[in-house]
């Protein structure tokens, strides 16, 4: 069981999409007149988080390759069409969510939920 300091960290986002902009692992919105523009990602937020998930992404790509699982296959698909580092930021931020998804329902990591 994580610490309780988590569990609250984790109850201040009602839901995974604002822990990761709190990170700055989406996309900045530069959109006016309706027309909507997301550039790169915001770089905001806990820089030393963020480097630490986009390393752990990054391992997990390069190790990706050889492995069936739902999440790994997704990486990989990602990783084709997409350049890696894009690809490596967007497996952090699915990571970042799953990780919120977890201490916010006092859950344990569930390998066949984690690609759905």
């Amino acid at each position: 069981m994580p610490p309780r300091w988590w569990l609250q960290w984790a109850r201040q986002f009602a839901n995974g999409r604002q822990l990761s902009a709190s990170l700055g692992l989406t996309p900045r919105q530069h959109s006016s007149g309706g027309k909507e523009r997301l550039l790169g990602i915001s770089k905001r937020g806990d820089a030393y988080l963020r480097s630490l998930l986009v390393y752990g992404a990054r391992a997990m790509l390069r190790t990706a390759r050889g492995k069936e699982d739902r999440l790994s296959r997704w990486a990989c698909q990602l990783a084709e069409r997409s350049h890696p580092n894009v690809a490596c930021v967007a497996l952090a931020n699915k990571t970042a969510r799953m990780a919120w998804a977890m201490l916010r329902n006092g859950t344990d990591y569930r390998p066949d939920l984690a690609a759905a």
